[in-house]
């Protein structure tokens, strides 16, 4: 039966971290991550885990220390934001590359420079092609329920892969929500115990791991990274399919909120995703068929099932808390536009870049959006499809 309580993001990760009980836990404090393993150190010191935490002197070092545990066949975590992910760029391609299936929480803030320590979604973007499964979450409940998800993804035979659990700094890691906890003893059976195949302590087949890759692998490797993506696609339903067997709850690669009628429809991810519904529901009283697709899974992108769910649309945008700084759109609406091209959709798509730095994204700069929509099913002309949502007009 599951557990109602109160939690912030961040309480909700570190809560879900101590039910699956990792062997080690490397950690650097960076804001607005910090609380995650400053609430697990909690745990730690009253005995609630047998985790081995390594407080280390930097985030590249958190995720060495998290390669050499994964590669020594334990099972390892650890949670980070922004600058911290950047410093971690190259140990970050390690851990995919090496196939070690290490869980990362990134609480999403902006990426230096200028500093700033609130939300947007460049830490993500960044490290978006670097062979890490990447879940989306909502709210603190996606956020918990995303770390149930995240080791039986990871550690399938058929992905051996790492897992990025994104959600957004300060508007869901600090707020506090109601959420559903399950069962301590629940949550272990899920889970289940971590048995790797190979890994560097097992004296009964002695390897090496990292050697140099040159002309003769590399590329074969790179498409074994490629191949697990594409079958982590199948694993993420599986294993979704049984949670809600376990908790009731719901996960597909997307939610589709209001979409099947819909006329015009929004993309977009995380929290933004429920100031967008919010809208939604005040513009179905007033007969405008609007609709949402709140992406849920980034890393594998989902673009055949995403295309069939947009394909009936008269208008769609696409938000991205993210510019590319390439003057054709951000990256989640490139994957879209990618998407609908190659299943020959011909829907009408704009872009919007919001929220950078931790802007606010009220719920009339959201209607304006489904506004422009509807002017351009009557006209079908997009003026001009690269936009900005809530930039103050001097600065244009």
């Amino acid at each position: 039966m599951s557990i109602r309580e109160r939690l912030s993001g961040n309480e909700a990760v570190a809560t879900a971290m101590k039910q699956i009980n990792p062997d080690v836990v490397a950690a650097f404090p960076i804001t607005p991550s910090t609380e995650i393993p400053q609430y697990f150190s909690t745990f730690v010191a009253n005995g609630s885990v047998d985790t081995e935490f390594v407080a280390v002197e930097s985030e590249h070092s958190a995720m060495s220390a998290c390669i050499g545990a994964e590669a020594a066949g334990s099972r390892a975590m650890t949670a980070t934001s922004a600058n911290g992910l950047s410093l971690m760029w190259e140990m970050i391609y390690i851990a995919s590359s090496l196939r070690l299936p290490i869980v990362l929480n990134l609480v999403n803030r902006a990426v230096s420079g200028p500093l700033n320590i609130h939300c947007d979604h460049s830490d993500a973007m960044g490290v978006r092609d670097s062979g890490w499964i990447m879940l989306f979450s909502e709210n603190n409940q996606e956020a918990y329920d995303n770390n149930l998800m995240a080791h039986k993804i990871a550690e399938n035979p058929n992905v051996e892969l790492p897992v990025m659990i994104c959600q957004d700094g300060f508007i869901t890691s600090h707020s506090i929500e109601n959420i559903e906890l399950e069962e301590d003893s629940e949550v272990k059976k899920f889970v289940g115990e971590y048995h790797p195949e190979h890994y560097l302590l097992n004296k009964q087949e002695p390897i090496a791991v990292g050697p140099l890759d040159l002309q003769a692998y590399l590329f074969e490797h790179k498409a074994q990274q490629a191949e697990a993506m594409k079958s982590a696609k199948q694993v993420i339903l599986n294993v979704s399919k049984d949670f809600e067997e376990w908790t009731g709850r719901h996960y597909e690669f997307f939610e589709k909120y209001k979409l099947e009628d819909a006329e015009i429809a929004i993309v977009c991810m995380n929290s933004t995703a429920g100031t967008t519904k919010a809208v939604v529901d005040k513009l179905r009283e007033k007969g405008i068929k609007a609709g949402l697709l709140k992406i849920r899974v980034y890393r594998p992108f989902p673009g055949e099932e995403v295309a069939q769910a947009l394909k009936h649309l008269k208008a769609i945008a696409v938000l991205d808390r993210a510019d590319s700084l390439n003057a054709i759109g951000g990256a989640l609406f490139e994957d879209i536009t990618s998407s609908m091209y190659i299943a020959r959709e011909n829907v009408p798509i704009v872009n919007y870049v919001y929220g950078i730095g931790g802007r606010d994204t009220t719920e009339k700069e959201i209607e304006s959006v489904y506004t422009d929509l509807t002017e351009i099913t009557s006209n079908g002309k997009i003026e001009n499809p690269y936009r900005y949502l809530g930039l103050r007009k001097e600065a244009n």
